[in-house]
């Protein structure tokens, strides 16, 4: 396959606001041992690429520095060692970095066949929401068949996700949102009961919807400013998996008697920081678990926005505001 020099690609000169990112063109990346090389079609939008952008959130040492965890286009070249996909394969990937490219390297243990049935767009708004999502809430915290679990900020990429999985494997979902309108999206997707935390103590609503029992498990991402509140909302041996602090990371003056009396564990991860094996070893479950539920029509992403390429810096915008229900997705071709 005959490959252009070189690509366009979204800059970062300096950290800032959106405006902060502009547009540039370099050689195209080449995919070491173990990559695929993938013509990007699409490429997701997330929280951690405006923390990268704001300056908290670096990539590791060994990936691209360009903006973009997630992509989903056609294999045009394989490192060395990879056997498992072809070039002119359709894949979404979670990338390491370097999705708002026209092309990016990704590792092939990251990389999933598109669902039947689904487009490039659909693709790339799978990979970090469901990679984070099954690492946190099913490996980590456990959950399973028959328990309750309450998701923060279920109308985020990763909400959405969370509520439809979790419905999906036969757990009670309880979701927390800002609005009516958000809360109702709750409720289709499949929550039992929506929070509206503008509104209501989700403590107080938690206790009177489990009998005063608490829930299972919480996937959260607020941190700090719920962390008390989310030990009080936990049922006996239950799990806080902590994803992100959107609400601080230093949590002052907390009781921590609920974690011994309650038997509470409290866990938590970033997915970038893991290796390409335990990536791997998600992307496998993905694969056998719950790949066959999207193609079963079961479990969707839900997306609000696809904007063009040369949108990103509205993306972003768009991102920070928290209006938009579910992902925002860039169009590349």
């Amino acid at each position: 396959m005959s490959l252009p020099a070189n690509m366009r690609y979204v800059d970062l000169p300096f950290f800032g606001a959106p405006e902060a990112m502009t547009f540039a063109t370099g050689p195209l990346p080449i995919p070491r041992a173990g990559e695929i090389l993938v013509r990007v079609e699409a490429a997701g939008v997330n929280r951690p690429d405006v923390a990268q952008r704001q300056g908290t959130y670096p990539p590791p040492k060994d990936a691209s520095p360009i903006l973009g965890l997630e992509v989903a286009g056609e294999v045009v070249a394989l490192g060395e060692g990879v056997d498992e996909f072809s070039v002119g394969d359709r894949v979404c990937a979670l990338a390491n970095g370097g999705g708002y490219a026209e092309y990016c390297a990704v590792p092939a243990g990251q990389a999933l066949p598109f669902p039947k049935g689904y487009d490039a767009v659909k693709a790339a708004a799978l990979p970090e929401t469901f990679f984070t999502v099954w690492a946190n809430l099913f490996q980590m915290a456990g959950l399973t068949e028959g328990e309750t679990v309450l998701i923060h900020g279920g109308t985020s990429g990763i909400g959405t996700t969370a509520i439809q999985l979790a419905k999906a494997f036969g757990a009670e979902v309880f979701a927390t949102a800002g609005s009516a309108e958000k809360c109702q999206a709750c409720l289709d997707l499949g929550a039992k009961r929506a929070i509206n935390y503008r509104e209501e103590d989700f403590v107080e609503v938690i206790k009177e919807e489990t009998s005063r029992r608490g829930v299972d498990a919480i996937l959260d991402m607020i941190g700090a400013a719920y962390f008390q509140k989310n030990l009080s909302s936990l049922a006996k041996d239950g799990c806080l998996s902590i994803i992100a602090f959107l609400g601080g990371s230093l949590a002052e003056k907390v009781d921590l008697t609920p974690i011994m009396v309650k038997r509470l564990t409290v866990t938590g991860s970033t997915m970038r920081p893991r290796t390409a094996e335990e990536k791997r070893g998600i992307r496998d479950e993905l694969v056998a678990e719950v790949w066959p539920l999207i193609e079963a029509g079961e479990v969707a992403p839900v997306i609000h926005s696809v904007l063009p390429f040369d949108q990103v810096v509205e993306s972003h915008r768009l991102m920070e505001s928290s209006k938009h229900i579910g992902k925002i997705v860039l169009k590349l071709a």
